[in-house]
C-alpha cells in the first residue's frame, strides 16, 4: 500500500511505541496513587510534559494533556469563552469541526460567531480579523495550517491583533505541529491545541498549551488530575509515546520537511500539468509540506478514491472527521469553488518515505482512473 492519508492518522513510530511499552506491561500504576509503584506512571506522565514543553519553548505549566485535538479544541473555545464574561466569538469558515461545532453549540447557548471568510488561497486576512472585533469580543480561534488545503495561516499577525486588545487568541495546531516551527516565543497565542496521532504518536492523546495567566475553568469535572483543570485518569503509555513522537518530530522537522516539500511540489507538478482541467487547491507556497489537494473537474472523489484503494493506494477527499457526511468540503466551497468542484477535490497528505517510484505510480494510477471517469 501506497498511504498518502498522513493529515488523518500515521503510523505509530518506533520510538513512540518503546516509549509506550513500560505503561501497557509492567509500570501499569495509577498515577493519582501516592505509593512508588503508582508514582513511576507519575513520573512518566511529568517528563513527558517536561519534554514537551521545551520542544515547544514554554513552561511545563502551561501544558495540559486532554485526549485528543477535538477535546482541546472544545475546551479552548467553551471554557474560554466563558472565562472572558463576553459573548462574541470571532472565527473562520474554514476551521476544523471541532472548532466549529463548538461555536454552533455556543450560539445555540446564546453566543454570537463571526466566521470569517477566506480569500481564494484559503488565507484569513488579519485586516478582516480587525475589521470584526466587537466591544464584545472575549475570543478569536484561527487555525496554524488548514488539515485539507495545507494553507498556513499569518497567526502571529493575528494573534498580536488580540494581545493589543486584550482577547483570547487561539488556534487549532493538529496539522502544524511539528510541521512547523511554533511562533509560541514571538507570538501571544493564549491557547493552542496540538495531538499525537499526526506526528507518528499514539491516537487519544493530545494537549493544550495555556498561557500562564490565562485561567480557564476545567472542561472534564472530577478528580484533580492536571492540577484539577482536566478530570480523569491519564493516559500515560499515550502521554509517554506523544512526547517520544514529538521529540522526533521536532528533531527531524528541518530535514524531514525540505523531503516532503521536495515531494510534495512534483506531484502538484504533475497531477496539474498532466491532467487536462486540475487545479491546486490553497496557496502554492504556504502550505504544509506533506499536504497536495487538487480539484479534477468532471472527476467525483468518491469514485476515485475506491478505485486507487483497489489499486494499493490510500488517498482522501478532506478531513477524516467529515468522511461520512454526503456534503461537499465546507472548506473548498469557502475559497469560491462550486459544489461540483469541491466533490472532485483530492487530499494527499504524504510523509517523508514517499520516494519517487511510488510519486510516479499514484500519478499514473490519478490519470488513469480520471480519465476512466470522465468517459464513463
Amino acid at each position: 500500500m501506497i498511504y498518502l492519508d498522513n493529515a488523518a492518522t500515521t503510523e505509530l513510530c518506533e520510538e513512540a511505541r518503546e516509549a509506550m511499552r513500560p505503561y501497557l506491561e509492567e509500570d501499569y500504576g495509577n498515577p493519582s496513587s501516592i505509593y512508588l509503584f503508582a508514582q513511576r506512571a507519575k513520573g512518566a506522565v511529568e517528563e513527558s510534559r517536561r519534554k514537551l514543553s521545551e520542544l515547544m519553548g514554554v513552561s511545563p505549566m502551561e501544558l495540559y494533556f486532554t485526549g485528543g485535538g477535538t477535546e482541546s479544541d472544545n475546551w479552548a473555545l467553551i471554557s474560554g469563552i466563558e472565562s472572558t464574561g463576553k459573548r462574541h466569538i470571532i472565527s473562520s469558515k474554514i476551521e476544523h469541526h471541532a472548532v466549529l461545532r463548538s461555536c454552533a453549540y455556543l450560539e445555540k447557548r446564546g453566543f454570537s460567531v463571526t466566521y470569517l471568510d477566506v480569500d481564494e488561497r484559503g488565507r484569513v486576512e488579519p485586516a478582516a480579523v480587525l475589521e470584526a472585533i466587537r466591544d464584545e469580543t472575549g475570543l478569536i480561534s484561527i487555525m496554524s495550517a488548514n488539515n485539507e488545503i495545507g494553507t498556513i495561516e499569518p497567526i502571529s499577525e493575528i494573534s498580536e491583533i488580540a494581545g493589543e486588545r486584550g482577547i483570547l487568541f487561539h488556534t487549532d495546531a493538529v496539522q502544524a505541529f511539528g510541521q512547523l516551527p511554533l511562533p509560541l516565543g514571538k507570538s501571544r497565542i493564549d491557547l493552542l491545541s496540538a495531538s499525537a496521532h499526526k506526528i507518528r504518536g499514539p491516537k487519544g492523546v493530545g494537549l493544550l498549551y495555556m498561557r500562564r495567566g490565562v485561567k480557564l475553568p476545567p472542561y472534564l469535572h472530577g478528580g484533580e488530575q492536571e492540577r484539577g483543570r482536566r478530570a480523569g485518569t491519564e493516559n500515560v503509555a499515550a502521554i509517554a509515546g506523544f512526547a517520544a513522537a514529538a521529540e522526533r518530530a521536532f528533531r527531524t522537522m528541518k530535514e524531514r520537511g525540505e523531503k516532503e516539500r521536495r515531494m510534495r511540489d512534483y506531484l502538484i507538478r504533475r497531477l496539474t500539468t498532466e491532467i487536462p482541467d486540475c487545479c491546486l487547491n490553497g496557496d502554492p507556497e504556504e502550505r504544509l509540506p506533506n499536504n497536495v489537494n487538487v480539484c479534477i473537474r468532471g472527476v467525483e472523489a468518491e469514485p476515485l478514491l475506491l478505485l486507487l484503494d483497489q489499486r494499493g493506494i490510500a488517498a482522501s477527499a478532506g478531513s477524516a472527521c467529515a468522511s461520512g457526511s454526503l456534503d461537499p468540503s465546507h472548506v473548498i466551497l469557502a475559497l469560491g469553488a462550486s459544489r461540483e468542484d469541491a466533490y472532485g477535490s483530492l487530499r494527499l497528505s504524504l510523509d517523508e518515505r514517499l520516494s519517487r517510484e511510488d510519486a510516479d505510480r499514484v500519478v499514473s494510477e490519478i490519470k488513469r482512473i480520471a480519465d476512466y471517469l470522465r468517459r464513463e
